[in-house]
């Protein structure tokens, strides 16, 4: 409907939240009225707030951390509201539903503000709001009320005297509430009187209004309620009825128009609905409201029960039987007319005819129904799940209405009503509409934590509901088992991954099993393809892991050796296992060698999206919810069809014992040399001594890298990484591969499936694609030794792996597996990690160029000496452009950073050899001179905080728990000024740092990190690493270390010296104009990024248009000439000479300096170390708890003389792989007493596996 009313100079707000402030904005938008949204600090991102034309931020004096305690309160703070409607000049509030909506005291503050209160007059918003009020006045209009009490019950006495009146059972209602809340069925009387007292508290406590009243409670009831207009001068309409008796918790879930027992009673609609107006005509009601009945599922008689005094969340079904019906454009006529001298809308007015809405209901034939959608567990009685939605899908349908305010990467937060989109169809009848809600919510994709969308479904699709037989009592019994597991326990730590997991490079991790080999057995075993997701587990004694299965699942679990326990009876592990309905997977550790467990089920995880085209947990991103699994998680299964083989009873099939994997304490693992375990980086000796050490595994390992330690040091043929660092190890920033051994200083790791793609420490080897499986059976404790191999040794390596797991395959079909594994023979060729070097020549303009093996399925190509040079990074562009526009088949990737690319190819497509012929003749097909190169690229403008409040706090917090003394503290930037000789300062360091735009050299590292170095040489301040690293850093931040720049993409932890806050250049979800959902990165080498200074003030609004998905950066399309670069420093090559000598000066003062401060933090460091006590353990009486892994003692709980009082008693906490191991006492030891720790014992000392913690008596 359209209406001629005036909304020129009209400004609204909407006091509320969610989809219905989206609603309400998107009709005024319609109408062109301005509007202002309100919004907490976890509602900064919502839509409400990006689609209105101004939005307030509700705050008020307390700090950041009691906000939030109070975030759904400040929706609830009248002062606050009116304050920003007069500070927006305001001139019409719409409350919604919820909140403040049916509250008298805000619809009257809103008038006495002089602006236009949406909704009915305050005192009808009070006399309905108590609810024995408003059975008075329905009384007094006629209409006939549940058998109960005449007004407020005040005691038990008259309590139980009504309840034996009117009979059992009864309803105690508090007269305050709403929502389905304040409502205590009583059975008899002493139900009555156990809640009486503790009805009146509640009521107290949630609506500050303790006053009940009782009714007779009917178990087999309808609720249905109607839709009213009045225009506050005695006129009413109605526009139906809405029946709402499919309920969980009092609370409406489903609701239909018209009714179905209204249309299976003749008569009931009409007279229903004459009751409702008549109510409404005597208080003269004004804008929309609903008024709600009773009807006795038997004889079909209805009483009143209350008013809703508001829009009401299912309107939208009686919007879809009215055509161009729009309640809200109706609200909005009706309180500008209620200012005008009409005083409210013409009763004439065509909104104001009940004969044009009478003739819809009857000739419209539209049914309408609606689901509502809630993050809530049906399983778990209904509780909120609140999480990120990973994934939001919504079918298109001309027959579908969807209100929500959710989107692929919405935050459902613990603040509110979990209430995420309502669901509207129609159709022409009521079998239509059933069947199309049913389509539509098995067709709904959202992805995260568990939601009802499968429990409605199941109502829906119910014969009850079919048959419309559904009344208030229906949802009680109903019965529903989601088709889940529920993790009661999550082990050491439990995700998700797939294989190959994520081939994108640009620092986004891999992931993916780190055991590949027993992921794709689990994976067959269950009937699964390899490579779907699955669960990795690591479990410990002590520290298992159970789930359980509400629906039957068809399971596998390979891995690690452990007790694996369904229902309490033990079953194999390397076997197809049947997990019955209701039934609990227990997996307990066991010492021994092995570390990662694999848990496959069939159909896998459907629910759980693709994230970058994988479903693997990493950083943050994909899985579920991006982390690991906890207690209470619930995760939907696939389909679990099931096949004469799977009913054999619990164990189905089994591996043959030859076929099972024995892990061994001592690993040897194969791997190539390179790309620099040359003589140019080790001594002979050192590298001939690197290889025949036993590295021990560190208990500080983890999915990023396995960190290797041995007491032999590391014999370098070098002193300093020159430009990369001061030591040895250090290197300008280069490409890495995974299963490449970095060595960290004088601490070899190798990377794993989470660990970086780009940095700047040498890689001594790397181990060979077809041993990389046994990476993720290293434990803490476990040794490693390294053996070098060939390219084509690595091309047999995978040959073995491949026909184990073809093996499995022979077993799960029935064959005869082929059971002979042993590695073809090495052929031992020549080993140098050095392919090809092109030398330089004198007088030469082309740069000598390294080609390093960089494990069997990479080439690192490395141009000149080590120095940051941009000739040297424009031939490193223009290899790669000529390499892609040839298309070479199986070269999938580039790694470009300062000096150097990293060559990414498929082996089993092309081989080594012939990549480096491509690389090489494309090399020789370069121009001897850079300068006639062009790139083209984009400027980008970022805003920049410089010396900002994040940055300071993170060093605060880094003096506080890490480092109190060191030359770059306690100002990063003022160390930056001193290390690069600036007279004037910190001001002149960020003076230069503004003064140049930045050549974006790399992109990489982690989430698509920038690398970053001012195109003017005079711009180009140095600094040293932190040592040791922050564990802060907050996204955005901008830090030098060595030459180079970089913009942290995500909060880290870092080593950079940081001199401002930026927005990141990484978009988790993709959101914003200059990103997408399959490209969450912005910038890329050769784009070049201005910095513009803004105040902490704007950076925020601007952060917050970021985060919403609302921001644009200015971008402009530049090229990047290298013979307008040569020309412009060759003009100030003086000036460059200079700086770097001051450069210079500056830096070996404060390397000197260093050297001092952090030789005497060691010693304080030292110092403040608790002395160890040692305990000779020899010839100790009683039982001890020993470790059950290589980790350090974080906390010691027990004590000498301590009593055991339960086998959940933590006597100590480890710390492995940055993650917290509680050791309990377990029952054999309750009752006893601690006599003394195990020899060492102490917080900070290293265990290893076997060690004894504490001794009992």
């Amino acid at each position: 409907m359209s209406f001629n009313s005036e909304y020129t100079g009209h400004k609204l707000l909407v006091a509320n939240r969610g989809e219905i402030a989206v609603r309400i904005i998107r009709t005024a938008q319609r109408l062109g009225i301005p509007t202002v949204a309100i919004y907490t600090s976890s509602d900064a991102l919502s839509p409400h707030v990006a689609i209105a034309d101004e939005a307030a931020h509700l705050q008020n004096s307390a700090s950041d951390q009691q906000q939030l305690a109070s975030e759904s309160k400040l929706y609830l703070s009248s002062a606050i509201i009116i304050s920003i409607c007069k500070q927006y000049q305001v001139t019409m509030v719409h409350p919604g539903y919820g909140f403040l909506s049916e509250n008298e005291e805000f619809a009257l503050s809103v008038e006495a503000a002089g602006m236009i209160w949406l909704g009915p007059q305050p005192d009808v918003i009070r006399i309905m709001g108590l609810k024995h009020e408003a059975r008075r006045l329905a009384a007094n209009a006629g209409l006939q009320l549940v058998p109960g009490s005449q007004g407020l019950v005040n005691t038990l006495e008259e309590a139980l005297s009504i309840a034996n009146t009117i009979g059992f059972p009864v309803i105690l209602k508090a007269t305050a509430g709403g929502g389905g809340m304040g409502l205590l069925v009583c059975r008899n009387g002493n139900d009555l009187s156990e809640c009486f007292v503790s009805a009146q508290e509640r009521a107290t406590s949630l609506f500050h209004n303790g006053g009940v009243f009782i009714e007779r409670y009917y178990p087999a009831a309808r609720h249905i309620e109607i839709q009213v207009f009045g225009n506050g001068l005695g006129d009413v309409v109605h526009m139906g009825e809405r029946e709402c008796s499919v309920q969980r918790r009092h609370q409406k879930v489903v609701e239909e128009t018209p009714s179905p027992f209204a249309t299976g009673h003749s008569g009931l609609r009409e007279d229903i609905c004459d009751a409702a107006v008549k109510l409404c005509r005597t208080i003269k009601y004004a804008s929309a409201g609903t008024v709600e009945f009773l009807v006795d599922d038997e004889s079909g008689a209805f009483f009143f029960l209350e008013m809703n005094t508001r829009i009401q969340v299912e309107h939208a079904i009686t919007e879809a039987i009215h055509p161009d019906l729009d309640l809200v454009e109706m609200m909005l006529a009706q309180g500008i007319a209620q200012r005008s001298e009409a005083r409210g809308l013409d009763h004439a007015a065509q909104s104001m005819r009940q004969a044009i809405y009478d003739k819809n209901l009857v000739e419209s034939r539209i049914h309408a129904i609606e689901a509502r959608v809630y993050c809530e567990n049906p399983s778990e009685g209904f509780k909120p799940s609140p999480g990120i939605l990973q994934f939001v899908d919504f079918p298109k349908e001309n027959w579908l209405r969807i209100d929500s305010w959710v989107s692929t990467g919405t935050e459902v937060t613990r603040f509110f009503d979990p209430l995420i989109c309502k669901l509207i169809v129609t159709g022409s009848t009521r079998e239509q509409a059933v069947s199309r809600m049913v389509q539509v919510l098995k067709a709904c994709k959202i992805f995260g934590p568990p939601n009802n969308l499968a429990y409605l479904a199941s109502i829906c699709d119910s014969t009850i509901f079919k048959e419309g037989k559904a009344t208030t009592r229906f949802l009680d019994n109903f019965d529903f088992s989601p088709n889940a597991f529920t993790v009661l326990s999550a082990g050491i730590e439990m995700t998700i991954q797939d294989l190959p997991g994520r081939r994108i490079g640009l620092g986004i991790p891999q992931s993916g099993p780190m055991d590949s080999q027993a992921f794709s057995a689990a994976n067959i075993l269950a009937g699964n393809t390899p490579e779907t997701e699955a669960l990795e587990i690591v479990v410990l004694p002590g520290a298992g892991c159970k789930l359980k299965f509400h629906n039957l699942a068809i399971v596998a679990i390979t891995g690690k050796p452990a007790t694996v326990k369904i229902d309490g009876e033990q079953v194999s592990m390397w076997a197809r296992l049947t997990v019955s309905e209701n039934a609990i997977l227990d997996i307990a550790g066991l010492p021994g060698p092995g570390f990662r467990v694999y848990l496959a089920i069939r159909g896998g995880f459907p629910e759980v999206p693709q994230y970058l085209g994988s479903k693997s947990t990493s950083m943050g991103l994909g899985g579920y919810q991006g982390r690991s699994l906890r207690v209470g998680d619930q995760l939907a299964l696939g389909s679990q069809s099931s096949s004469e083989q799977d009913e054999r009873g619990p164990v189905a099939l089994s591996l043959p014992e030859g076929l099972i994997p024995v892990y061994p304490q001592d690993w040897v693992i194969q791997v190539l040399a390179g790309p620099h375990d040359d003589a140019e980086i080790l001594t002979p000796e050192g590298n001939s001594k690197f290889y025949s050490t036993k590295w021990s595994v560190s208990s500080s390992s983890n999915r990023m890298g396995i960190r290797l330690e041995s007491n032999q040091s590391i014999d370098w043929a070098r002193n300093t990484g020159g430009e990369g660092g001061s030591h040895p190890s250090n290197i300008l920033d280069n490409g890495y591969v995974i299963g490449t051994v970095n060595v960290n200083g004088d601490t070899p790791v190798i990377l794993t499936n989470e660990g970086p793609d780009m940095g700047g420490y040498v890689c001594l080897c790397t181990v060979a694609t077809g041993e990389r499986w046994k990476l993720g059976q290293l434990s803490p404790g476990s040794t490693v030794t390294f053996r070098k191999i060939s390219w084509q040794d690595a091309q047999a390596c995978m040959k073995a792996p491949l026909r184990w797991i073809e093996a499995v395959q022979a077993v799960v079909a029935g064959s005869q597996p082929y059971m002979d594994f042993v590695d073809d023979a090495l052929e031992g060729r020549e080993l140098s990690g050095i392919l090809h070097r092109n030398e330089w020549s004198s007088g030469s303009l082309r740069p000598a160029v390294t080609f390093r093996q960089a494990g069997d399925s990479a080439i690192l190509v490395e141009y000149g000496e080590m120095h940051l040079d941009f000739v040297l990074r424009a031939r490193v562009h223009a290899l790669e452009s000529e390499v892609r526009k040839r298309n070479v088949k199986g070269i999938w990737a580039f790694a470009p950073c300062i000096r150097s690319t990293m060559c990414h190819y498929n082996p089993s497509v092309i081989s080594q050899a012939d990549v480096l012929a491509v690389l090489l003749n494309t090399e020789r097909s370069l121009p001897d001179s850079a300068s006639d190169l062009q790139f083209p690229g984009r400027k980008i403008t970022f805003p920049i905080v410089l010396d900002d409040q994040w940055c300071r706090d993170a060093l605060q917090r880094y003096m506080r728990t890490t480092r109190n003394s060191a030359v770059y503290l306690p100002s990063n930037i003022d160390y930056l000024a001193r290390n690069n000789g600036l007279e004037g300062g910190v001001d002149e360091a960020l003076q230069k740092l503004m003064d140049s735009a930045w050549l974006v050299f790399g992109v990489g590292f982690y989430l698509a990190c920038p690398f970053l170095v001012p195109i003017d040489p005079r711009c180009r301040l140095v600094g040293q690493k932190m040592n040791p690293s922050r564990t802060y850093t907050p996204s955005g931040a901008v830090g030098i270390a060595g030459p180079v720049a970089a913009i942290y993409p995500v909060v880290s932890p870092g080593g950079y010296q940081l001199f401002g806050r930026t927005l990141p250049a990484w978009q988790t979800w993709g959101k914003g104009p200059d990103f997408a959902s399959d490209r969450p990165w912005l910038l890329q080498p050769f784009d070049q990024v201005l910095f513009e200074p803004v105040s902490e003030e704007r950076y925020l609004e601007i952060e917050q248009e970021f985060n919403a998905g609302q921001y644009k950066f200015k971008i402009e399309p530049v090229v990047f000439s290298m013979a307008a670069y040569i020309t412009f420093t060759d003009g100030i090559q003086q000036e460059i000479t200079e700086f770097k000598r001051k450069q210079a000066e500056g830096t070996a003062k404060e390397e000197a300096h260093e050297i001092e401060l952090l030789r005497e933090w060691q010693v304080q460091k030292a110092a403040k170390a608790p002395p160890t006590v040692l305990v000779d353990d020899t010839g100790m009486a009683g039982t001890s708890v020993t470790s059950s892994i290589s980790a350090s003692i974080w906390k010691i709980k027990c004590q000498p003389g301590d009593v055991i009082q339960s086998a959940d008693d933590i006597l100590v906490i480890l710390e492995a792989m940055k993650t917290e191991i509680n050791i309990l006492a377990g029952e054999e030891s309750v009752g006893k007493v601690v006599t003394s720790l195990g020899k060492g014992i102490r917080e900070g000392a290293s265990v290893q596996v076997g060690d004894v913690l504490a001794w009992f008596e």
